[in-house]
Parts: C-alpha cells; sequence; structure tokens
C-alpha cells in the first residue's frame, strides 16, 4: 500500500504545478506527517522534488523534469489516453484513473485531446457494466433475468467471460448454465442482475461468439432498397451510413442496405417505422407487406371506442 502510495504521488507531481501536503494527506486518506515523510522517501530515491513556502506552497517537481518518453510516441499516448478515458468515464475504475495519470506524464504538453471515444450507457443501468466487470475479474456466476429476441422472459445463470461494445450496444459473453452452451447477451435486454457468491473456474478455451465469422451467415443476407424523402435524410442516414446510396432527380435518396434475414428483423421493422413518411421500402415487396400489417395494428390501438 505504501509502494502504491509513493508511485502515486509521485506521478501527481509530475503532473501538477504544486501539489500541497494537505491535498495529498485528504486524497490517500493519511496524515500530513505521513505525507512529509513519503516526500523525504520520494527524494532519497533520486526525484527532484521542489518545496514551495507560502500560502499557496506545496511540493513538485524541477522544472523540465520529465519521465523518458522514449517508449511511447505522443500518437501511442494520445490513444491510450482517450480509449482509457473512455473506460474509466464506463466504470469509474480507479486503476484506470491512476493509469491515465501516469501516461499523461509522457504525453505532449499543453496539447488538447485531437480525439474522444463515449461509450454510450443510456441504455443500460448505471451499475450494471461494474458489476458485470467484477464478475468477470472475480469469477463470480451472476443471475438475471433476460428477454430474448422472441420476447420470451427467462432466468439465467451464467459465467461471464468478456464485456464488448459493438452496433451501439454493450453486451456480455459467456458460458449459460441455463442452456448449458456458450450465449451473447444484450445489456439492455437484462434485469435484476445479480452478483452470486459461486466461483467458476477460468475457461481454458472459449468458442468465438456468433456472428465473429461474417462467411457463416453472408449467404442470408438480403438487400432492402428504400427511398428518402430529401426532409428525412440526416435521419435516415444517421441509421444507415454504411448504405449504397444514390441521389434521384427530385432531391430524394435511393438506398440499397444488406440486411441479415430482413423479413425475420425486428429491429428493422423498428427503425423504418420510426421515419414515418420519410421513407418508403421499395424492396422486398414481402418487407413492404409485414411494414404494412404493423401500421394496421398500430392504428388499431389508437381507434376510438
Amino acid at each position: 500500500m505504501k509502494l502504491e502510495r509513493l508511485i502515486s504521488i509521485i506521478y501527481k507531481l509530475l503532473n501538477h504545478e504544486v501539489l500541497s501536503a494537505s491535498m495529498l494527506a485528504e486524497e490517500f486518506q493519511v496524515s500530513q506527517r505521513t505525507i512529509y515523510r513519503d516526500i523525504d522517501v520520494i527524494c532519497a530515491a533520486g526525484f527532484p522534488v521542489v518545496s514551495y513556502q507560502g500560502i499557496k506552497g506545496g511540493y513538485g517537481m524541477m522544472d523540465g523534469y520529465k519521465m523518458d518518453r522514449s517508449l511511447l510516441g505522443s500518437y501511442d499516448v494520445d490513444s491510450l489516453i482517450t480509449v482509457l478515458s473512455s473506460l474509466s468515464s464506463v466504470f469509474e475504475d480507479e486503476r484506470v484513473k491512476g493509469t491515465i495519470e501516469r501516461l499523461q506524464t509522457i504525453g505532449p504538453e499543453y496539447e488538447a485531446p485531437s480525439l474522444s471515444v463515449d461509450l454510450a450507457t443510456h441504455r443500460i443501468g448505471p451499475d450494471v457494466l461494474p458489476l458485470l466487470r467484477t464478475a468477470i475479474i472475480q469469477r463470480n456466476v451472476i443471475r438475471f433475468d433476460y428477454i430474448n429476441g422472441q420476447n420470451e422472459r427467462t432466468t439465467r445463470g451464467m459465467e461471464p467471460l468478456r464485456l464488448h461494445f459493438k452496433y451501439s450496444n454493450w453486451y456480455v459473453y459467456g458460458y449459460c448454465r441455463t442452456r448449458k452452451d456458450y450465449r451473447e447477451f444484450k445489456l439492455s435486454r437484462m434485469m435484476n442482475v445479480f452478483l452470486s457468491q459461486d466461483i467458476f473456474q477460468p475457461h481454458q478455451e472459449v468458442p468465438p461468439m456468433a456472428g465473429d465469422s461474417y462467411s457463416a451467415w453472408q449467404d442470408q443476407v438480403e438487400d432492402v432498397v428504400i427511398r428518402v424523402r430529401a426532409e428525412a435524410l440526416a435521419e435516415v442516414m444517421d441509421q444507415f451510413h454504411h448504405a449504397d446510396k444514390h441521389f434521384d432527380p427530385d432531391g430524394s435518396m435511393t438506398m440499397r442496405i444488406p440486411v441479415y434475414k430482413p423479413l425475420e428483423a425486428r429491429w428493422l421493422w423498428a427503425i423504418l417505422l420510426s421515419f414515418g413518411s420519410g421513407a418508403e421500402v421499395l424492396e422486398p415487396s414481402a418487407l413492404r407487406g409485414i411494414l404494412r400489417e404493423q401500421l394496421r395494428n398500430t392504428l388499431n390501438l389508437y381507434e376510438e371506442v
């Protein structure tokens, strides 16, 4: 614990002009006398700590003293800080924050970040990600209720192995004790997540997640063609940016979107219906029929009694 505190103090002094003993004592939950002794140890180790007197006095590193930057270039450091900062904001991990602070000592000085990453978590509860990460690190079995793609509710027991972020959503992958096989679960559909005291053994061989191989399902991909009115271009492009696009003379756009089993893709139906009259499905004709039926069912909900 003392060694970790000494290392942390060194990096804090490298990242700040002056830090008072009282500030350091409060942060590390020790007495100011302990901080004084820590500073003496740091000085004895060869670090050029300077003491500043006065109301705004404290401790800092000698001007011009920096850690060796030869290990990583500024681009590498910036990239690492960006990724770690996004993870730190999601998981509230103090160890990650400490790593960021250490990296900043070898990064470029007085330079604003050129990149930021927002790993959105608004679709899930604020405590779910940290809880799952704890379960993965400690190898705790988790239990939860889940709503699958067929809108069925089940209760699961799982040995979580990996968290991953794709298609603007968080997923957890691991061994489902209920189904006795490896499964992937979407965090936004998980409820009542509970970390049990049951510990599972490390997994030596883990099969790849479903969908990792494009060749496994590419023969079931079908093009969906939609016409987008000029007033809905921005909204539709936000959803289907990588689609093949063609502007029409009247200012509208025709999009061709490859979709896996579009006649079963309820997520696609919801997106297309959200555009209202701004987008019309041209192909496949069966999808037009599905959307027509969905609209009829919705209108029936709002029929005056």
